[in-house]
């Protein structure tokens, strides 16, 4: 086992974990941004109403997008797992 493949797994980590949060921040990015955008333009400033939509749109969207955020950690584990033998050598 060497440095390359040591960079090798930790890249794909680190790309499966952004690709599996993303949906549900970008969700949460652009609701934010919505309500932010109503609060300014009504002068209503509630801090439950930027919080409370955010985590409703945020739990649907996990809804959606859990069997492919399964997926795709089951994917890395798979190929993790079969790695091992190769990375003890």
């Amino acid at each position: 086992m060497d440095a390359q493949e040591i960079i090798s797994i930790g890249k794909l980590a680190i790309t499966t974990a952004a690709m599996v949060a993303a949906p549900i921040l970008l969700t949460s990015l652009v609701v934010g941004v919505l309500i932010s955008v109503f609060q300014a333009a009504t002068s209503i400033s509630d801090a439950t109403l930027n919080f409370a939509p955010k985590v409703v749109i945020s739990g649907l969207v996990l809804m959606i997008m859990m069997p492919w955020i399964i997926n795709k950690i089951v994917g890395l584990m798979v190929f993790l797992i079969n790695k091992i033998p190769e990375l003890i050598r």
